[in-house]
């Protein structure tokens, strides 16, 4: 593979690399964040939910914008959102202010996420594949390091953590605004309503409602999974988290460019997603022990459906990648932002380890739709030159 790229890509890859540090810094101190605040399972979840819920709505404008006001512009825009309110979380007086400002951090990474993906691959001269997979390494890399990162620093204080990624986020604003240019052909203003057009698109719906379902698993995953181990270590859960995020980057650049060599995408998709069915169930079932084993084995399971959803939004319409890639991501995060919050109520009123069990279920209606919907996803890719499949049989 072939990894030489523009310094604006790298630049855009580096402040990936930190956004998506900041979903899971938080991992690790969860349960130190409801010690300290006296905050029951279902309050904490709030700070994943508000982020994710802010995120999901402005994905439906984040691709408008970057449109208007350009790539760099918008990038901008939503990395200094970032490093304000990453700073406000950790200057936060009450378990309510923190999901408030968490809020806030979400609508500034909806601004960034909408378009650093399309702006990789507008630099990249056409090599689609590969600017997806970088994209992917970085955000994979990313969400294994924001535990590590938190579990450090959250051993000292659970506030570090925001200011560290807030530290980190003000370098990747400074690396985007020296580095990053825009692409040579830049897309014509979009209105709100053609990312509702773009929903109406077959394709990209059934891809976005079947991202939406695996979603919800992995941020109960992410998101819920640390509550259940009350008694482990802020560094201890970083380590786990990291483990899990390798294996995440490891799946979403390496191993599914191997699996796609032999299986079809759709199917190996729709045969991962079986798998993560029953990494649920194993989980709703475990002590503490094995849980730890299985929520880092999950990592391979996420890294291969996060690389197969993206490729999918990006390629299965005709829509412009900024438009697919809100639409897509719209429909997507609003099942991660209904997971954490609805989890903790569940955990609380009912059971720690009933989550893990509707979270197999929730990935089973997905499973299903893919058996009944995946033959229009599979033309799609035909008709796209594009497609994953060639793009990665020919590097």
């Amino acid at each position: 593979m072939n990894f030489r790229f523009p310094a604006a890509v790298w630049a855009t890859a580096f402040a990936t690399f930190v956004a998506f540090m900041g979903i899971g810094v938080v991992d690790p101190i969860l349960p130190l964040i409801g010690q300290k605040m006296g905050a029951t399972p279902a309050q904490i979840e709030w700070l994943f939910t508000s982020y994710i819920a802010i995120m999901a709505i402005a994905m439906l404008i984040s691709g408008v914008v970057g449109t208007r006001l350009g790539s760099k512009k918008t990038m901008l825009l939503g990395l200094g959102l970032v490093v304000i309110f990453a700073t406000a979380s950790g200057l936060s007086p009450s378990i309510g202010m923190l999901a408030v400002f968490r809020g806030g951090w979400g609508l500034g990474n909806a601004f960034f996420t909408s378009t650093a993906l399309s702006l990789i691959v507008g630099l990249s001269a056409g090599r689609t594949s590969m600017a997806i997979t970088l994209y992917e390494a970085a955000l994979g890399l990313g969400i294994a390091s924001g535990p590590l990162l938190g579990g450090f620093l959250g051993s000292a204080s659970w506030r570090y953590p925001f200011f560290g990624t807030a530290t980190l986020m003000a370098v990747g604003f400074l690396f985007t605004l020296t580095s990053v240019v825009e692409p040579p052909q830049r897309e014509k203003p979009r209105t709100a309503r053609d990312i509702f057009h773009a929903l109406g698109h077959r394709t990209v719906l059934t891809n976005a409602l079947i991202g939406m379902s695996y979603s919800y698993a992995f941020f109960t995953i992410l998101a819920y999974s640390p509550l259940t181990l009350p008694h482990i270590s802020a560094m201890t859960l970083g380590l786990v988290y990291f483990a899990w995020g390798i294996l995440v980057a490891f799946a979403s650049v390496f191993l599914v460019n191997v699996l796609t060599r032999r299986i079809h995408p759709v199917t190996l998709l729709t045969l991962n997603l079986a798998g993560l069915v029953i990494l649920m169930g194993l989980a709703g079932l475990a002590n503490p022990q094995e849980l730890l084993f299985l929520i880092v084995a999950s990592g391979l399971f996420c890294g291969i459906s996060n690389a197969l959803f993206t490729t999918l939004a990006m390629e299965v319409s005709t829509f412009p990648r900024s438009l697919a890639s809100g639409a897509y991501n719209f429909l997507r995060w609003s099942g991660a932002a209904i997971a954490p919050a609805l989890s903790g109520w569940i955990g609380q009123t009912i059971g720690m380890t009933v989550p893990f069990f509707i979270a197999g279920a929730v990935v089973l209606l997905g499973v299903g739709a893919l058996l009944v919907q995946g033959g229009i996803l599979r033309t799609a890719l035909r008709q796209n030159p594009e497609r994953l499949a060639v793009d990665i049989h020919s590097v």
